[in-house]
């Protein structure tokens, strides 16, 4: 399968992918945004069934280059999206 390539911005709108693909999507995605000089990201994860916010959280917490996350102020999606800090490092 050929990559996907999208503009790569302040924010991702996950709502085009699988489930499956967030994982590995996440993580390009930050390397792409601290390249850029971009350290303050909303993930849009949809409000739902919750099941997509669970496993983006699950993979924030983890996430090397993650500083820090909390749900999105109410006039940026609230609940529905994820405001995430990027250290600012690449991972090597």
């Amino acid at each position: 399968m050929d990559p996907i390539e999208f503009p790569i911005t302040e924010e991702l709108d996950l709502h085009t992918f699988r489930p499956s693909e967030v994982s590995d999507l996440l993580d390009d995605y930050f390397d792409e945004c601290i390249a850029r000089g971009i350290f303050s990201v909303r993930v849009i994860h949809g409000k739902g069934s919750g099941t997509l916010k669970k496993r983006v959280r699950t993979i924030l917490a983890k996430h090397p280059l993650v500083a820090g996350y909390a749900d999105a102020p109410p006039e940026a999606g609230g609940w529905g999206a994820t405001r995430v800090e990027l250290t600012g490092a690449l991972k090597k």
